[in-house]
C-alpha cells in the first residue's frame, strides 16, 4: 500500500472522528395513508381492504408508514382528513369509498406533489387515479351457485345505492341464475346507503317475506348473512369471507382481494413508474375470487359449473355480458356476437330480464 493511500485512509477515519463525514442515513419510510368509511371489524369492505394493507406492510416493512383513519363519512368531512393527511406529508393517500371521490380529488389539486388514489370512482387528474375491482365477474358465478341451489327460484338482493356497479352486480348475478335456471327471478330491495345494518337487516327480512330463499348483497355489514342464517335461508358473503355469521346459511363468497392493486400500486409509486390510468382488474389478476363453497349445501354439479365457469371468465373464453341479453321488457339490449365494453359497463342503467325491480327514482 502507497504512502499516498495510508494518507487518504486516515484523513477519512479522521474526519469521521470529527463529525466532518457521516455515513449516509437511511431514507425515511414513505408515508402511506388509507382512509376507510368504517371499522374493519371481522367482515365486509372495509374489512376486505384491512386485509389488503396488511399485505402492503408485511411486503414493504419499514419502506413505509401506514396511517389508517377510520370512519370518515362520505361528506365535506372527508375532505378535511384527506387535506390533514397530505397536509402532514403523506406520499401516497388511498380513499376506499366512492363517496370520497371528489372530496379526495380536490384536495388532490392542492397537493401536485402527492399520489391520491380512490376506490370505484371514473374521476381523473395528474396525480389522482382510480381503481376497482370486477365484482360483476363473482356475482356472475355466486349467481350459478343460487340458481341452483334455490328451492323457490327467487333470489333476493340488498342492494346500497343506485349507482351503476351496483347495477351491474345485481345484473350479471341474475344472468349468472338464469343460465343454470331460467325459472329464476331476482328480486330487489334498496336501503340507499352503503353500510347500514338496521336497514340490510330490514331489508333481507323483506327479501325473505317475499319468498327468496337465497340472498345477496353490495352492502358492506354482515347484517344479510345473519339474517340469513337466523331464518334458515341461504346466502353468499360480499366483499369478504363471512361464513362466521352464517355457517350454515353461506353458499360461499365474493372475496376481494385489495392487497394485489395495494401491492402493485404502492410499488410503482415507489419505484417512479405510477400513471394515473385507471385500473380495473378481475378474475384473471386474481384480484377477486368466489371462495370457500359450502359443499354441504351446494350439489357436486353445481360445483363443476362453477369451475368451469371461473376458467372460462378468467381465461376471457367468457364475459357475463356477451350477447344475447334482453332487459326486464325483453327487448334485446346486447345482440349475439357482442359484449358491453367498459365504458359501457361503467355508465349501466338498466336491469336484464329476471330482475323484478327498478332503479330508485
Amino acid at each position: 500500500m502507497t504512502k499516498k493511500l495510508y494518507k487518504m485512509i486516515g484523513a477519512v477515519a479522521a474526519a469521521l472522528a470529527f463529525g466532518a463525514v457521516t455515513p449516509a442515513a437511511s431514507a425515511a419510510p414513505v408515508g402511506v395513508a388509507f382512509v376507510y368509511l368504517g371499522n374493519p371489524g371481522d367482515a365486509g369492505w372495509t374489512y376486505a381492504h384491512e386485509q389488503g394493507v396488511q399485505q402492503v406492510e408485511k411486503k414493504f416493512g419499514d419502506k413505509i408508514k401506514v396511517t389508517r383513519v377510520e370512519n370518515v363519512p362520505e361528506s365535506a368531512d372527508a375532505e378535511r382528513v384527506f387535506r390533514d393527511l397530505a397536509t402532514k406529508g403523506n406520499k401516497i393517500i388511498i380513499g376506499s369509498s366512492f363517496g370520497f371521490q371528489d372530496f379526495e380529488l380536490k384536495v388532490a389539486q392542492d397537493f401536485p406533489d402527492q399520489v391520491f388514489l380512490h376506490a370505484t370512482g371514473y374521476k381523473k387528474a395528474p396525480n389522482f387515479g382510480t381503481y376497482d375491482v370486477r365484482t360483476y365477474q363473482i356475482a356472475y358465478l355466486a349467481g350459478v351457485v343460487a340458481g341452483y341451489t334455490t328451492k323457490t327460484n327467487t333470489l333476493g338482493f340488498v342492494a346500497s345505492v343506485p349507482v351503476p356497479e351496483v347495477v351491474r352486480n345485481i345484473n350479471a348475478f341474475t344472468l349468472g341464475a338464469r343460465s343454470v335456471n331460467p325459472k329464476v327471478t331476482t328480486k330487489i330491495v334498496w336501503i340507499n346507503s352503503w353500510f347500514d345494518p338496521g336497514k340490510e337487516k330490514q331489508a333481507a327480512e323483506t327479501l325473505i317475506g317475499q319468498g327468496a330463499d337465497v340472498l345477496i348483497q353490495n352492502t358492506d355489514s354482515t347484517a344479510t348473512m345473519q339474517t340469513a342464517e337466523e331464518k334458515k335461508v341461504h346466502a353468499i358473503g360480499w366483499d369478504s369471507n363471512m361464513r362466521k355469521f352464517g355457517p350454515h346459511a353461506q353458499l360461499g363468497a365474493c372475496v376481494s382481494e385489495w392487497g394485489v392493486y395495494y401491492n402493485w400500486a404502492i410499488d410503482q409509486v415507489l419505484t417512479g413508474k405510477w400513471k394515473n390510468t385507471p385500473i380495473w382488474w378481475g378474475l384473471k389478476e386474481k384480484a377477486l375470487d368466489f371462495e370457500d363453497v359450502n359443499t354441504e349445501a351446494v350439489s357436486p354439479e353445481a360445483q363443476k359449473a362453477l369451475a368451469a365457469k371461473r376458467i372460462e371468465i378468467a381465461t376471457g373464453k367468457f364475459d357475463p355480458f356477451a350477447g344475447p341479453i334482453k332487459d326486464q321488457s325483453g327487448a334485446v339490449k346486447i345482440a349475439q356476437g357482442t359484449t358491453l365494453t367498459d365504458p359501457e359497463l361503467q355508465r349501466l342503467n338498466w336491469f336484464v330480464q329476471g330482475v323484478d325491480g327498478s332503479l330508485p327514482k
